[in-house]
């Protein structure tokens, strides 16, 4: 089908998704603004006064809320965004929502709600998670700990999230569309650990702990409060179970299964990002 060649705003374009998206936008040759604040122009979520230049001869807006869309404050923050958008003459919007959370549903209305095209893409927790920021020291140094038990998480690529994000932006046939993406199956974190551990050949133990102990190891690394809190949030009442059964948002956006959480493995291996050099 015929596609757009407008431009194209990527938010949060040094992140997990946004990084890749906005490869591979350029690599088709779309014009592409990325939004961060080292940007030009920037773009800075706690600054308004950025959002205008941003948004300036914009087409279409990916966009990706930091730090998360549980935090106080983000749906008025999203809702300023979204009426700044369409001032502007924005005429699609893709929203990256966080699955099982009940204030990223509520930000998706805001963009349902917006009068422009749309589509969401509700993820659960990434793949990449293991390998960028997040529990990639841990691994490396042998022991992940984290405080949340035997609940099981359909882990997606964000592979998979940014070639989705890709077709949304530049296809009208995802228009109106809520994909609820997962991976292809659910799997503890210990589980998930195991699996780098086997790849790597490496120990490498996952531990539960109670979430109060969490929180003073966090507060010992002198985190901010309302950082802390977040985290505390996504573990323990995202990852209750509600989150674990696996649904079908990339094969309905792709025509294809979603990558598997073993595949993301061996190709992560194979970089050495998980060689302990200790």
């Amino acid at each position: 089908m015929k596609t757009t060649q407008e431009n194209i705003l990527i938010l949060g374009a040094t992140g997990k998704t946004g990084r890749r998206i906005a490869q591979r936008l350029e690599t088709a040759g779309r014009p592409v603004r990325l939004g961060s604040r080292a940007a030009t122009p920037p773009f800075d979520w706690e600054d308004q006064a950025t959002w205008e230049a941003a948004l300036d001869g914009i087409h279409a807006v990916y966009l990706s809320f930091q730090p998360d869309l549980a935090v106080p404050g983000a749906l008025e923050t999203v809702q300023a965004f979204t009426d700044q958008a369409v001032k502007s003459g924005v005429s699609k919007l893709v929203l990256l929502s966080g699955r099982g959370e009940v204030e990223a549903e509520q930000a998706e209305r805001v963009i349902q709600n917006s009068g422009v095209d749309w589509t969401i893409l509700r993820a659960s927790w990434f793949f990449q998670n293991f390998s960028e920021a997040h529990f990639l020291g841990p691994v490396l140094q042998g022991e992940l700990v984290l405080p949340v038990g035997h609940i099981a998480e359909p882990f997606i690529d964000a592979e998979d999230i940014a070639e989705i994000a890709v077709e949304a932006l530049t296809k009208p046939e995802h228009s109106g569309q809520l994909y609820e993406l997962t991976g292809p199956r659910a799997l503890t974190f210990a589980e998930a650990v195991d699996e780098i551990a086997h790849a790597t050949k490496r120990e490498i133990r996952f531990a539960a702990v109670p979430p109060e102990a969490y929180r003073q190891a966090l507060e010992q690394e002198e985190l901010p409060a309302q950082l802390i809190d977040l985290v505390l949030y996504l573990f323990t009442t995202v990852l209750d179970g509600r989150n674990t059964p696996v649904a079908d948002g990339v094969q309905r956006a792709l025509g294809r299964p979603a990558r598997d959480f073993s595949d993301y493995v061996r190709r992560t291996a194979a970089t050495g990002v998980w060689a302990n050099e200790g």
